[in-house]
């Protein structure tokens, strides 16, 4: 068995003031190399690579051991830190190496079916299926110890806030959250299922009925959807419950922790109080409810522009007769930037967001170009320049349709248009609230009235008289938080009062027995005091993925699910004994 070397450093903490100390480290080797009588070995853990030597001086046994490493063999090395002659500044330890006087090998490795560096350009299965492999990159193990950090100062400063860390249930009952259940079936109760949970929803208002006043939960949540980049169907929210708060009280708390969040872990200092807008301006400055303001492209409504107002040209008109909106971004030196063929690849782009055109405009020195030269003249262009403070070199994009399909479509290339021009700056962040969201939306398949949220968000108060008579004019006292036009999280104030919840339940149709039937728990919970509270949740893969610019949530968890929701390593789901099935009474049909 091998001597174990006693650690005394990390691999990546050692520096140019550890010159001429004795140092013990250990593990795996990422790279050895030969140059005449010289040895050198990449030494690879958790917190970075360092070189080490072994030439003419270093003991012969210890030199003939080191002859024989390969990659991923997992050794311990003794030696003195020393300066290198030939430096490398793409590494932290670029500067030192240890000059080995030990080495002893703790285990042998095959060659490794997938490379481990950073930049190895693997498949993205193959690096699942060998996660184990993958996680040792240097860029993986600074993932996981930096969402470590986050979830650490998360804890202590809610801690300090005088919130308590309650786990909630993982096998619970079936509710309507918006997403299919995974269903797990019970033994005991045959043909009943627990569900787990897509969120702590009801069980942190349950709390707030307990008298826990102040909850926080780094919960482990359940949906099966299909998946995307930032979307996995076992998820992390860091969650939260307020009692006797309205929605300053919950932006504030917020506020002061992710100043603190910023700065200890960034080193970004973020100014206090962050913007606000309201999801109607921030959909008719920006076209989405999750705004990117890194930089403007905002939309601009040109429905009372005379040009626009009174024209023939039927795109335009059959939108403003039909209830829709004409509105446009101006995209700064884009009439130079992009070429035709790459506006007619805008306009392909915004059909997938159902605009059935876009109209466009170059803005030059002399005459203007336009795809609608034929209807407009060129006073009637300039007009139109105008609302937008158009320059030579500009180029305007115009949307005409239903309110949805303009912002939809505008909202996306305002983004895209600025990805083209690289303006999507990964090392700036744009923090900003969205509030006061619709309460209700209308269903385009049934026509019915749904809950944008969930039915428990609470009305803002001057908007409760519409429930009944205008129920899609009611805004909710919801509030969501935005980096950079993601949404980071959301949440609301709940309601408290039995009668006002019984109407949103009726107001979306959900019948007395259907609504003891999904919230039961609650609404008897709820005849025994309720205080007034509200909270919210972040989406921490999300916030992880963010703070550190990877592309994908699955560069920060540890055994993500692949696009099929499948685990590479552990071949999960898989098949499971008939003994089991029998002791559950479960068939599975062929």
């Amino acid at each position: 068995m091998s001597e174990l070397f006693k650690r005394t450093h990390m691999c990546g903490t050692l520096n140019l003031e550890n010159i001429g100390e004795n140092v013990v480290l250990n593990g795996w080797v990422a790279k050895q190399r030969r140059l005449g009588g010289l040895i050198f070995v990449d030494l690879r853990d958790k917190t970075g690579i360092i070189q080490i030597a072994f030439d003419d001086s270093t003991p012969r046994e210890v030199f003939n051991l080191a002859q024989n490493l390969r990659g991923e063999f997992v050794i311990g090395i003794k030696g003195e830190v020393k300066e290198r002659s030939a430096k490398n500044d793409d590494l932290k330890t670029g500067a030192i190496e240890i000059a080995a006087r030990d080495l002893t090998i703790y285990s042998k490795a095959e060659t490794p079916p997938i490379y481990i560096k950073d930049d190895d350009n693997v498949e993205d299965n193959l690096r699942l299926k060998y996660r184990y492999l993958d996680l040792r990159k240097v860029k993986m193990q600074r993932n996981l110890t930096f969402r470590h950090k986050i979830t650490k100062l998360t804890r202590d400063y809610f801690d300090e806030h005088g919130f308590t860390d309650v786990e909630t249930p993982v096998l619970v009952r079936s509710t309507p959250e918006g997403a299919r259940d995974y269903l797990v079936p019970s033994r005991v109760d045959t043909g009943k299922f627990y569900a787990l949970p897509q969120s702590p929803q009801l069980f942190k208002q349950l709390l707030m009925v307990g008298g826990t006043d102040r909850y926080i939960q780094i919960a482990k949540c359940f949906r099966d959807e299909d998946l995307r980049a930032d979307r996995q169907p076992e998820f992390t929210q860091i969650d939260m419950e307020m009692s006797f708060v309205d929605v300053d009280d919950v932006l504030e708390i917020q506020e002061g922790y992710l100043k603190r969040l910023f700065k200890e872990l960034m080193n970004i200092e973020i100014s206090l109080p962050l913007p606000r807008l309201s999801w109607k301006e921030a959909m008719e400055r920006f076209g989405s409810d999750k705004p990117d303001t890194r930089f403007g492209f905002e939309l601009h409504l040109l429905n009372d522009v005379s040009s626009v107002a009174g024209t023939d040209f039927m795109v335009f008109k059959n939108a403003m007769d039909n209830g829709g909106d004409v509105r446009g971004i101006c995209i700064d030196g884009g009439s130079k930037e992009f070429s035709r063929k790459d506006i007619d690849k805008f306009i392909e782009a915004a059909k997938d967001y159902g605009a059935k055109g876009l109209v466009w405009i170059r803005v030059e020195e002399g005459e203007l170009k336009s795809s609608v030269n034929k209807f407009f003249s060129q006073e009637q262009l300039r007009e139109i320049a105008s609302e937008f403070n158009a320059k030579a070199g500009d180029l305007i994009l115009i949307a005409a349709d239903k309110a949805k399909v303009v912002f939809d479509s505008l909202g996306f290339l305002r983004r895209h248009i600025a990805g083209k021009l690289g303006l999507l700056d990964s090392n700036k962040f744009n923090l900003l609230w969205v509030t006061e969201f619709p309460m209700f939306e209308k269903d385009d398949e049934t026509g019915c009235v749904k809950a944008v949220h969930h039915p428990f968000t609470h009305p803002m108060e001057e908007d409760i008289h519409l429930l009944e008579t205008d129920p899609l004019s009611v805004k909710a006292d919801a509030y969501d938080i935005i980096i950079n036009g993601v949404e980071l999280g959301g949440g609301s104030i709940r309601i408290h009062d039995r009668d006002l919840q019984s109407k949103m339940f009726d107001i979306l149709g959900i019948s007395k027995e259907e609504s003891e039937l999904k919230f039961g728990f609650l609404l008897e919970a709820f005849k025994y005091g309720v205080p007034p509270h509200g909270g919210l949740a972040y989406g921490l893969d999300r916030m992880v993925m963010l703070l550190t610019g990877e592309p994908s949530i699955r560069e920060v968890m540890a055994f993500p699910k692949n696009q099929n929701a499948q685990c590479m390593v552990s071949e999960a789901p898989n098949v499971v004994d008939e003994s089991q099935l029998e002791e559950l009474e479960l068939n599975i049909r062929k």
